[in-house]
């Protein structure tokens, strides 16, 4: 059995019509064998499950999933498992032990509501819902080309939020159709392969500046569970459609608790060393 799951960075990528990779796992007697990586090369939409056809996938996770993609894979005669997220491993060993359960079409190719109306965290901004081909909005030598970069991201005090090196993967997109934040997009569209490049990114081409919309206060008797959270903590939240989005606790008082939607590194400056590791 051949097991793919919408993929970025470790994670089950949350938008199945978007995505640029799926990683694929071999299970045979219920146990992972092997898993490989490929990239979906700008395919979008419904014509993925042909893509996942040819690579003879029997199941997919993954995480917003519209009616029209879901069909077109039950014709593929794939199953789908929605509503995933968090880390891509850990999924399919849910799936295997019988713990990961579908949320069917949890997408409805709509923008996202606004969090302080619907709960929608809102924070995957301009993805333009979860279908339809990318289209490239940024120029340069590597636009539209699939890359691979190493990179390592710090904030102005030195401290490290995050780096490919890290994981010993590499990250894999295509240049100058918006999927990166905009700074890190444009970074990479005018190197070569082999060239390293260090880059500050202000708020405003990184995830913005924080939004007080994305911040609400809720009663406390209508958050079961709300008691045994703490400040600081990260949570997921499920908007009036079921996509699930993390949101922070941020003040905690006798009768209420408030979550902020925003990105966590929202209204900070980011630093990045890059490395071009290949075009296509």
């Amino acid at each position: 059995m051949k097991i793919a799951v919408t993929y970025e960075n470790g994670n089950v990528f949350q938008h199945f019509g978007h995505t640029e990779n799926f990683k694929v796992y071999d299970v045979e007697d219920n146990k992972i064998m092997s898993t490989s990586i490929f990239n979906t090369n700008g395919t979008g939409h419904e014509a993925l499950a042909g893509l996942l056809g040819d690579n003879k996938v029997d199941v997919l996770i993954c995480g917003g999933m519209g009616e029209g993609a879901k069909n077109a894979l039950a014709d593929a005669g794939i199953e789908v498992v929605s509503g995933a997220k968090g880390n891509a491993d850990e999924a399919v060993e849910a799936y295997l032990a019988g713990a990961l359960e579908s949320q069917g079409v949890n997408c409805d190719h709509h923008d996202h509501e606004e969090y302080a109306e619907s709960g929608c965290g809102g924070s995957c901004g301009s993805c333009g819902g979860c279908g339809g081909a990318m289209q490239v909005i940024y120029e340069g030598p590597n636009a539209g080309k699939t890359v691979a970069v190493h990179y390592k991201g710090t904030l102005n005090d030195g401290s490290q939020f995050d780096s490919s090196y890290d994981r010993q993967e590499p990250l894999i997109f295509v240049a100058g159709t918006g999927r990166m934040i905009k700074g890190f997009d444009i970074a990479v569209l005018d190197m070569t392969p082999g060239e390293k490049k260090s880059v500050r990114i202000a708020p405003e081409e990184a995830y913005g500046m924080p939004d007080p919309r994305l911040i609400r206060d809720f009663k406390k008797t209508d958050m079961p569970g709300s008691e045994n959270l703490s400040i600081g903590q990260t949570v997921n939240m499920q908007d009036n459609l079921g996509r699930v989005f993390p949101v922070r606790v941020t003040n905690i008082t006798e009768d209420t608790i408030t979550f902020d939607a925003n990105h966590e590194l929202a209204g900070q400056e980011l630093n990045f060393e890059i490395e071009l590791l290949s075009v296509q």
